[in-house]
Parts: C-alpha cells; structure tokens; sequence
C-alpha cells in the first residue's frame, strides 16, 4: 500500500509553506498525487522527487514558468538534470566564497580593492564572438562595426558600474552573461520583434498608459485586493509581451520598484497619474511578487 502525505506533512518536511505547495499546484509546476473529494491534496514519494527539484531550480533562481517547461520537455532526464544543477550551483558556491573571502579581509581591516568578483571578461569575449561571427546584423542595427566596436569598449571602460548593474538585475555576473548569450543567440529575431513594436509604438504606449490609468484610478484601494492585483498581472503580462521573452533579470521587477520610489520617477508618475501615485504602483508590484516568492 502506498502511504500519502497530506500538503501539510511535506510542507513541515520540505520546509515551504502550505501556500506555497497550493500556488505550484495552481501554476502545474508541482500537481498532487491525489485530491480527495474534500479538496485535500495528498502526495507520494515520486512527487516528492519531484519537488526536490524544483526547489534546486528554485534555490539557482528559475522562473517557475521555465521550471515547468523544463520539466515537461520530452527530453528531460532527471540524472542529467541533476548533474548541470550541480554544476551551477557549484558556480554560485564558489562565487560566494569568493565574496564571503573578500568581506572577512576587509573585516580584519585589510585594504584590499578587489573587483575580479565583478568580472565581465565572459561577457566582453560573447559579444566580440558575437561580432565577429554576425557581422551582418552589427552593421544593419548598429549601423558599422566600428560603432559596435564602440559599445564593447564602453563596457571595458564601465566594466565595474555594468557589473553591479547587472548584479543588482541579474543576481549574478554569470546569470547576466548567460541571459546575454542568450539575447545574442536569438537576436535577429528579438530585433525584428523590436522593429514591430516601433510600428505600433503609438498603440503599445496607449495600451501602456491605459493599464496604469486602471492601476491608479482609486488610490484608497487595498493594493492586495483581487481587483488591482488583476490589473498589475496585466501589466506584467504586457511588460513580458512587449520584450518578447528577452530575459530581464530575477532582480528586473525590485528595480522597477525601487524605481517607484525615487525622487524623479515618483515626480513624473504622481504628475501623470496624481499625488501618490508612484508610491501605489511600487505597492501593487510588490504585493504581486511577494506573493509569488
């Protein structure tokens, strides 16, 4: 007989809440064995298994949605799997201890200037590779290589301030590098999407505006309610459809928040949309990802 484990059980076990086992079902990252005819939800040892690793995809900071599909894909095979989280998260383990090692010498009081934990070397080498190989394109969207050539330099020049940028987007300069080989690998295709939008720039604008006008249109509003929780999934929907499916960043929606609350952005937007304004989106957006953590 096959002994099944409520949702409370494996939340005590696993160590998440039992809101967060409901919200995997909810987005069929994670689907119980059984649901009883009262609602409960109930698990055997494979699902388990399974939730391991989407806890292991979750600890390397992977969209659920990409979790989802990677588990789905026909070709998935949990033992390879296994191995590639070990190796990044082998990469993410020595990157702290290479920071943890940095802080305990400054700690002691050593005068160490130390930026090599911010290097973009990887990223620099992707984009000269990516010029060299697509030359084609740098000249169509860039305009000449020698332009290109500018970029690259720029970010030799601005190695560290990209760094923390991307640290502060990214979580991580190799999770940067790595979302733009990706945006390299796909990127006639990214810029023809690009171009479309130019063409309906006025119409996305619109659509833009409009959405924020919903979002603000009563400010004493709980910002949890169903109802402005509603327009701020919109909003984020229509920020991932009009990126077509660039990777912004874990950190891409804490810096549109934090955004919120500076000085320039909040005088613009409380102009726009009225006294209190910015401070209410911030509020909205954070509400809706807090409660997807």
């Amino acid at each position: 007989m096959i002994y099944l484990k409520t949702i409370k059980e494996i939340a005590d076990l696993v160590g998440v809440s039992v809101r967060t086992l409901q919200y995997y079902d909810e987005l069929g990252v994670l689907k119980p064995t059984k649901v009883n005819e009262a609602g409960y939800r109930f698990y055997d040892d494979a699902t388990l298994e399974k939730l391991q690793q989407i806890l292991f995809f979750r600890e390397l900071d992977f969209p659920l949605k990409e979790i989802k599909g990677i588990m789905e894909n026909v070709s998935y095979d949990k033992v390879d799997i296994f191995k590639k989280q070990r190796e990044l998260l082998t990469v993410k383990r020595d990157r702290l201890n290479r920071l943890l090692n940095l802080l305990e010498r400054l700690e002691k009081g050593e005068n160490v200037v130390s930026f090599k934990e911010f290097d973009m070397s990887e990223y620099i080498k992707a984009l000269e590779q990516f010029r060299s190989e697509n030359e084609e394109e740098v000249i169509k969207y860039w305009g000449s290589v020698e332009l290109f050539n500018e970029f690259i330099q720029k970010v030799k020049e601005d190695e560290t301030m990209v760094a923390k940028r991307a640290i502060s987007q990214y979580g991580s300069v190799e999770k940067y590098t790595e979302a733009m080989k990706y945006n390299l690998e796909h990127f006639s295709e990214i810029m023809e999407q690009i171009d479309g939008l130019k063409e309906n720039a006025n119409a996305i604008v619109e659509e833009s505006d409009c959405l924020y006008r919903q979002l603000t249109a009563d400010l004493s509003k709980n910002v949890g309610s169903d109802e402005v929780q509603e327009t701020v999934k919109k909003i984020v929907e229509f920020v991932q459809r009009t990126t077509y499916g660039q990777n912004m960043g874990s950190g891409y929606w804490n810096m549109v928040i934090e955004g919120y609350n500076r000085d320039l952005i909040k005088k613009i937007t409380d102009q726009k949309y009225g006294s209190g304004a910015s401070e209410y989106i911030a509020k909205a957006l954070k509400f809706y990802f807090d409660r997807r953590m």
